[in-house]
């Protein structure tokens, strides 16, 4: 008997650990936004044994989007793929593609409260139904960067930045005087002085509110404020005040190296300025017409959210629950906020980090919050279009034809809406 217990334990020591169950994440977090979601997962997997999360990068976020389709068809899906702010209407429509993230929490005893979400948060994530389709992770907006030894140089008040449209016009003057050869850029064009132009000044991107009262919307991008708007950046182009360094964040090199003096981009560019900045440096608000009614009011959401793939084991499900359970932790998302300048998500969380001392520590951090936080109107709630992916390389198309003086700004405007509206039209034929 003896012996035979002996042979059993030494068996059972031979037999391998139970091997714990491994969550794909796919993401576009790159350079410093990429360690961020390294520790993440590693933190995670380190509290516990059952699951391991692997964070893959897929590429730029409308490349990450058309893999995790791409992947869905071929019955290859993650787990978890994070989608950008733009492509929530496309994933909304995936019926049968994505678990929601509100049952799956639900299903696996999770506790949820969308009311414990900014509700500029929450709202942009939740179906008309009420219920929440993707998990809010790495929320961000439209902020001012703007460089305060350049400032100085050129006679500025570096703890004065421009408020208004027509100050960033004298600034870039005085820059440009003082020998700065880029005063003025922009990353994410079409997201920065397209769709956060308009509802910081609370006027319509796109009908039926935006977009989300039903998919029967078209663009309206080409109105009186939008011309004005591209008229001023296509004469500052041509006066050398404003130049435009490339789609989605390649401009924000240009900035962090010194050679663009202002710049106009996401609050998650936070942890990559202060990683990569070798000079003095200061965030602000998005600059505003103050002769517009209203303004401002409030910023767009941008980054991206997590969508539960649909078809996964239940035990793959447990993990992917327990795994947002622990992204939702206030501590957890403190700590993110702080360290990539993407929004606390909660109030909770937001209220953690305004307790610890960090926004009088560090000035201009919580720009992006207040922003945000601000009474969000039908027209300031965020932009959710069909196709959108597609709609956007459009206009970047198109006003790239400005900076080449192929077209005027209100030509390239005209252009955008009419082949934006296309594309809106065929996505409201296909049924979604």
């Amino acid at each position: 008997m003896k012996k035979f217990a002996l042979a059993a334990l030494s068996v059972a020591l031979a037999l391998p650990a139970q091997a714990a169950t491994e969550i794909q994440w796919w993401h576009s977090m790159d350079g410093a936004l990429e360690g961020w979601v390294n520790d993440l997962a590693k933190d995670f997997n380190a509290k516990q044994s059952d699951y391991k999360v692997v964070p893959v990068y897929k590429g730029q976020y409308n490349e990450s989007l058309t893999a995790g389709i791409a992947a869905y068809r071929a019955g290859k899906a993650p787990h978890i793929l994070q989608v950008f702010e733009v492509g929530t209407a496309t994933m909304m429509a995936a019926k049968g593609a994505v678990k929601p993230v509100q049952t799956l929490l639900k299903e696996q005893g999770v506790p949820f409260d969308s009311k414990a979400y900014i509700p500029a948060v929450a709202g942009y994530y939740t179906a008309p139904n009420g219920q929440m389709m993707s998990l809010p992770f790495n929320s961000s907006t439209t902020v001012f960067y703007y460089n305060k030894d350049a400032f100085k140089k050129a006679g500025l008040d570096a703890n004065k930045p421009p408020k208004t449209w027509p100050e960033v016009e004298a600034a870039a003057q005085k820059l440009k005087a003082s020998g700065e050869s880029c005063p003025l850029t922009t990353t994410w064009m079409t997201w920065v002085q397209l769709e956060s132009v308009s509802t910081w000044h609370n006027i319509l991107y796109a009908t039926q509110k935006n977009g989300f009262g039903g998919t029967s919307a078209r663009l309206l991008a080409n109105s009186p404020l939008h011309v004005r708007h591209f008229q001023n950046l296509e004469k500052w182009n041509k006066d050398g005040l404003f130049h435009y360094k490339g789609r989605a964040s390649k401009g924000l090199a240009s900035f962090t190296s010194g050679e663009c003096s202002m710049i106009m981009g996401s609050s998650g560019s936070y942890a990559g300025i202060k990683r990569d900045s070798k000079f003095a440096w200061g965030i602000s608000e998005l600059p505003y017409y103050a002769d517009v009614k209203g303004a401002p009011q409030n910023t767009v959401i941008g980054g991206a959210s997590l969508w539960v793939m649909a078809g996964k084991t239940p035990a793959e499900y447990k993990g992917v629950a327990k795994f947002f359970e622990y992204l939702s932790d206030s501590k957890v998302q403190s700590e993110s906020h702080k360290r990539t300048g993407y929004l606390p998500i909660t109030t909770a969380a937001f209220k953690l980090t305004e307790a610890s001392g960090f926004y009088k520590q560090n000035p201009g951090t919580e720009v992006a919050v207040n922003q945000m936080v601000r009474k969000v109107t039908d027209k300031s709630r965020g932009i959710r279009l069909g196709n959108y992916n597609q709609i956007r390389t459009i206009f970047d198309e198109e006003t790239e034809n400005i900076w080449a003086g192929k077209k005027s700004a209100k030509e390239a405007l005209d252009a955008a809406v009419k082949r934006g509206n296309e594309e809106l039209s065929r996505f409201q034929a296909s049924g979604n």
